[in-house]
């Protein structure tokens, strides 16, 4: 049986992350403590002898105890969860519902009388500080996986074309931080090497059948099983015993990839587990709440900017004296056509000149949408816009006008809608989007397959936590500028 490494028996780089994120949370419980008891002293609601204080700094390391232990039992120190997604932020929601309560009810139950100020500016200032702690660390991570540090080793199992849909995925989202050392083939046994080629980039390491081998030799820390990996489910049985006492993390990609975990259910029946699914959320994208949320922020974030708007239109108009804004046909719900505005980025004749440009220049792999990393036809000015997508803030007047929404699908282009074929068109289903999955994973950057795939996974996958969640990594997009020309 084969030995577990030094580096498989101590998890040094989940360790240090987790204890760094328990160091972060002391400090920044500490402080809140310090300012909560500040503010009692500031905003009273009963008089308390001067030894209350002594009491309530008691209180506030307890407090500190409490929170720690509460969000280590949801998991939220969890170096896994840390890297994406919003169950760390359910995690640290969830345990200060428990602490912030458990401490009241316990104050209340044993007669303690503390602070209300002290105990109302915890609940209200500790979960966004601690969510704030992992927002910061998260960027931190993800630009250390940017900068190649950190990665964990990924070996790949299964059938050349998941393996290569995979592959391309994990190399284009570079800040998950995980790193291909290459892929074993199912189809390729020792009496017939034959197929055993690069994939994207992922050079094949043999068979599938011969996996002790190659993980001997090759050491990966993930083993991720794609399509066709094993023959039968025994056999990947027999494949997970090998693999229990080895350390490596296991990793299964299911056929049903564009299905959100939120619309699956998993339920033990006779010893199989059965997946319900939920049917897709498409109805639901359109409801009047998801258009009253849009209506709210989007006027106020107009009456926000408004200065800064102004201000830009300005510049447009004394770069060239040309028009500011540029109005353009899109297609938007169920196939309507409606007027996009935006501030112009371009000479005024840019759409004179872009059949000249078409031809000179495709976008990679992208053969529906036009794009090129340096147009001729933009301004000064407007690579400026451009690069922090402030040329899209008068969208918000198609928002109000019901054409399209804060969050959903890129508006297309009617000639673009021209040439979708029947699973494109379900993107049109819904009202098109200022941002979405396709702007906070690479905008311009992104294949014509992959902008479809991840519309199409918004679609049938709506929900409001997820708009938030895409409106919060917008900010993060339009910073970075990464895709956007």
């Amino acid at each position: 049986m084969r030995r577990k490494s030094l580096r498989q028996r101590f998890p040094l780089r989940t360790t240090g992350i987790s204890a760094a994120l328990v160091l972060a949370d002391v400090v920044v419980l500490l402080v809140v403590t310090w300012l909560a008891i500040w503010l009692r002293r500031i905003i009273p609601f009963f008089v308390a002898g001067d030894n209350f204080n002594a009491i309530l700094y008691q209180v506030g390391l307890l407090t500190c105890v409490v929170w720690v232990v509460a969000i280590s039992i949801f998991d939220g120190y969890s170096a896994k969860l840390l890297a994406h997604g919003f169950e760390i932020y359910r995690s640290v929601f969830n345990a200060s519902l428990l602490a912030g309560g458990g401490i009241g009810v316990v104050c209340y139950l044993a007669s303690f009388e503390l602070s209300r100020a002290f105990y109302i500016a915890l609940l209200i200032i500790v979960p966004p500080a601690l969510m704030l702690v992992r927002l910061c660390a998260r960027a931190f991570l993800h630009r250390m996986h940017r900068a190649g540090r950190g990665l964990s080793r990924v070996m790949l199992v299964g059938e050349p074309g998941a393996v290569k849909e995979i592959a391309l995925t994990l190399q284009r989202n570079d800040w998950l931080g995980y790193e291909v050392i290459g892929y074993l083939n199912p189809y390729v046994t020792e009496e017939d090497p034959e197929g055993c080629e690069a994939l994207a980039g992922v050079p094949c390491l043999g068979s599938a059948h011969s996996l002790s081998v190659a993980l001997a030799d090759y050491d990966p820390q993930i083993l991720l099983f794609t399509e066709g990996a094993t023959e039968s489910t025994i056999s990947f049985r027999r494949t997970a015993w090998e693999l229990e006492d080895q350390g490596i993390d296991v990793v299964v990609v299911p056929a049903m990839t564009e299905i959100s975990s939120d619309r699956v259910e998993l339920r033990p029946v006779a010893g199989l587990p059965l997946m319900h699914l939920e049917l897709p959320r498409t109805i639901e994208a359109g409801r009047w709440t998801k258009r009253a949320f849009d209506v709210v922020v989007a006027s106020g974030i107009l009456l926000v900017l408004s200065p800064m708007l102004l201000v830009i239109a300005l510049i447009i108009k004394l770069g060239d004296g040309g028009p500011v804004l540029f109005k353009q046909t899109r297609v938007g719900r169920d196939g309507e056509e409606f007027g996009c505005f935006k501030f112009r980025s371009m000479v005024p004749d840019a759409e004179e000149r872009l059949a000249e440009l078409a031809k000179e220049a495709q976008d990679k792999g992208n053969l529906v949408m036009f794009k090129m990393a340096d147009d001729p036809r933009i301004t000064k000015a407007g690579k400026f816009l451009r690069r922090f997508s402030l040329d899209e803030f008068p969208q918000l007047i198609n928002v109000l006008r019901g054409e399209m929404s804060l969050v959903g699908p890129r508006p297309a282009l009617p000639k673009e809608v021209a040439l979708y074929d029947d699973i494109a068109r379900r993107r049109l289903s819904v009202r098109p989007g200022m941002t979405g999955l396709w702007q906070v994973s690479g905008r311009s950057d992104l294949s014509w397959e992959e902008t479809v795939r991840l519309d199409l996974y918004y679609v049938d996958n709506w929900s409001f936590v997820r708009d938030l969640g895409i409106l919060a990594q917008t900010a993060n997009a339009m910073v970075s500028s990464r895709g956007a020309y």
